[in-house]
């Protein structure tokens, strides 16, 4: 009965004592500071984009396609004459639309006519040449000008001073964070950049249509002006209380 009694005892003790193990608390983990912080570089592009195209009209879809035809081909050669060599320019767009009106004798849509777009992008890969590349279009009989595309060459040295600036902005924050909570910044758990996608493009919206060129008018001027750059850190530190 003895043997018994002390087995039956040890069976009801061994659980009590695993669950009083399972409720000990948990310990705490240590404090930390967690900051965010932006960074901002400023670059002066190296290329440019430009997008320049001709619109014709005539009475059929041929006619307004030969036009437009002759019209780009002048404007090819023309750009290619300032410098730009065939592998940068390319055919970006080609429409052709028939134009309608209404009848209001026989109530119905006719057609008058049609409508023809051929633009071509040119990239420039020396700056002073925009202007001329743009007058040289014009003068040929260009008669849209859609876009015009500052960038850079090779972003990484300006997105990389960004992010240097953006580290050292979070830790003058953690550390100011840290001094007002009554301690000091301890080591560095993590570090991590927001996702970058380079744009590498600075796009300047023109959306007109230009006037043929006069041959002796002044050439166009072209601002390039300054982009900036931007990149944004995350970054967790350990907390040192004060002792």
């Amino acid at each position: 009965m003895r043997r018994s009694s002390l087995l039956a005892l040890l069976l009801v003790a061994a659980p009590l004592a695993m669950g009083g193990a399972q409720a000990a608390p948990a310990p705490q983990p240590p404090p930390q500071i967690f900051t965010t912080a932006q960074g901002e570089a400023k670059v002066t592009p190296d290329r440019a984009t430009v997008q320049v195209g001709v619109q014709t009209r005539a009475s059929t879809a041929a006619a307004a396609a030969a036009e437009n035809a002759r019209k780009q081909r002048a404007i090819i050669d023309a750009v290619k004459a300032t410098g730009i060599p065939a592998a940068q320019i390319s055919t970006t767009g080609y429409s052709v639309q028939p134009e309608m009106a209404w009848d209001k004798t026989a109530q119905v849509s006719r057609i008058t006519g049609y409508q023809v777009v051929n633009t071509v992008r040119v990239e420039v890969w020396a700056l002073d040449r925009v202007g001329a590349v743009l007058d040289a279009a014009l003068a040929k009989g260009a008669n849209q000008v859609n876009s015009l595309d500052f960038w850079m060459s090779n972003p990484d040295s300006a997105r990389r001073e960004a992010l240097a600036m953006a580290v050292a902005k979070a830790r003058g924050d953690a550390e100011v964070m840290a001094r007002a909570a009554g301690g000091s910044l301890g080591s560095l758990i993590e570090l991590t950049s927001s996702e970058y996608s380079p744009p590498p493009v600075f796009r300047r919206e023109m959306a007109m249509k230009a006037q043929m060129a006069d041959a002796a008018q002044a050439p166009t001027p072209i601002e390039v002006g300054q982009e900036t750059v931007r990149a944004s850190v995350s970054v967790r530190w350990q907390f040192v209380p004060r002792s």
